[in-house]
């Protein structure tokens, strides 16, 4: 029998390329797993950014209010079981082998990406585990992304932005209509913010699908410590803040809750859902300031406090990089003790892969960053600290190369000074080894 290990590294030999943007195998395999239609109610979640928050606010809401979860997300930080969640908690090893198994089966001689073993061994367990509902993360895009095999019940695009331009074209409106591609007729089409482009609304109004706008269908207000949300059917006070850091939680908090509430009005004949639909159609402020108080997600504007405070967030392309660099400037640093300093300095440990914009990346990132820690990644995506430092586009004085993430992080600490702060970012594949560093994952 092979490990978890030995199946990884099957799956990344298997078909030809490591991306192939096409559901007709996929969809072919689900079908003989009898997974393509599953019993129970899936939301898909999209979008350039935030969809990572969104879900995991979505996926603590449903937990709180009593729903089985499950919580499909990519890439991991660490480890790999990570991508697969139930209640919260990630699957183990031995549910990963013998939902692989099972699809090595049914494939016979059709090849699958690693990402599509993923997503079929992700609805295979949920089926097993008999979940009352499934959260999907889009991987990439949407309309072609793995993910989209199912016909989600309701679908969010959370943002759109710039990324993935190979994959996804080089304009707004083309990579729009592939996020509103995970979009079905008659289904709500759950949107983080009116500032799509026009070919989302095209999407919709073509699909016949149900658009359910952040700002115009659902609203939110913050008031101090506690903040409000006006909804399709439900009108919540007082709640607490989200756990998640940073003022874009609240939007993404409020999407979260404005996709409960469709998925609650629009699932009611599931049975998976029947006893529960009361509760996610109206959820209560009990409820839902239980959720924002538990969900957690690594990586998202993560905050470390001491002396010196150490900030992660992937923000691994240029819209990203803006909401962290807006973030900064919210979180004002302190003054630094030592006599005659006044505020302290921003480090940015920084990795970036080989396909990203890093030039833009340190653009937006520029007027907060004090300097610059540059990171060599591995291969095949990454490369070394030189050359990202010539993407980056910096002044020479600005940059300190290290030949690790781990490395990046061991200058950082060494320069830094209290009252001063390290912003690790770039890339999930910077954070998490910064993780594992910080021996807080």
């Amino acid at each position: 029998m092979r490990t978890l290990a030995e199946w990884l590294t099957l799956q990344e030999s298997v078909h030809p390329k490591s991306i192939d943007m096409e559901l007709t195998r996929v969809t072919a395999v689900a079908r003989a797993l009898g997974i393509a239609e599953p019993a129970f109610p899936v939301v898909t979640v999209g979008g350039t950014n935030g969809k990572g928050s969104t879900v995991a606010h979505l996926a603590a809401l449903l937990g709180a209010l009593g729903a089985s979860t499950g919580m499909f997300t990519s890439p991991h930080f660490i480890r790999y079981n990570e991508r697969i969640r139930v209640n919260g908690e990630e699957v183990a090893d031995r549910e990963l082998i013998a939902a692989f198994e099972r699809i090595e089966t049914a494939r016979g001689a059709t090849t699958l990406t690693f990402f599509e073993y993923n997503t079929l061994a992700a609805l295979l367990i949920f089926a097993q585990r008999a979940v009352d509902v499934a959260v999907l993360e889009v991987g990439l895009g949407g309309r072609l992304d793995a993910t989209n095999l199912v016909a989600a019940d309701v679908a969010v695009v959370a943002s759109v932005g710039f990324d993935h331009r190979d994959w996804l074209g080089d304009t707004l409106e083309l990579i729009g209509a592939e996020k509103a591609g995970i979009f079905r007729p008659g289904k709500p089409a759950v949107l983080g913010t009116p500032d799509m482009p026009a070919s989302v609304f095209a999407t919709i109004g073509a699909l016949g699908a149900r658009a359910l706008i952040a700002e115009r269908d659902f609203t939110w207000r913050v008031s101090g410590e506690r903040w409000d949300y006006d909804g399709l059917g439900v009108s919540l006070r007082a709640l607490p803040p989200p756990a998640l850091a940073g003022a874009i939680q609240y939007r993404n908090a409020a999407t979260a809750i404005a996709a409960l509430e469709a998925l609650g009005a629009d699932a009611a004949p599931r049975a998976a859902v029947r006893r529960l639909t009361k509760r996610l159609a109206r959820p209560d402020e009990r409820a839902v300031g239980a959720a924002l108080h538990a969900v957690r997600l690594p990586g998202r504007f993560q905050v470390v406090p001491g002396e010196v405070e150490w900030i992660l967030d992937i923000a691994h392309n240029q819209p990203a990089a803006e909401v962290l660099a807006r973030q900064l400037r919210e979180r004002a640093l302190p003054r630094a003790r030592h006599r005659g300093r006044g505020p302290g300095r921003t480090f940015a440990v920084i990795g970036v892969l080989a396909d990203k914009d890093a030039a833009a990346i340190a653009a937006a990132l520029s007027a907060v960053i004090d300097h610059w820690i540059v990171c060599a990644l591995p291969p095949p995506r990454g490369g070394s600290a030189a050359q990202l430092a010539q993407r980056l586009e910096r002044p020479a004085g600005e940059m300190t190369l290290a030949d690790s993430v781990a490395a990046g992080c061991e200058r950082a600490r060494a320069a830094a000074r209290p009252g001063d702060r390290v912003v690790v970012c770039g890339s999930v594949y910077t954070v998490g080894p910064a993780l594992q560093w910080l021996r807080i994952y």
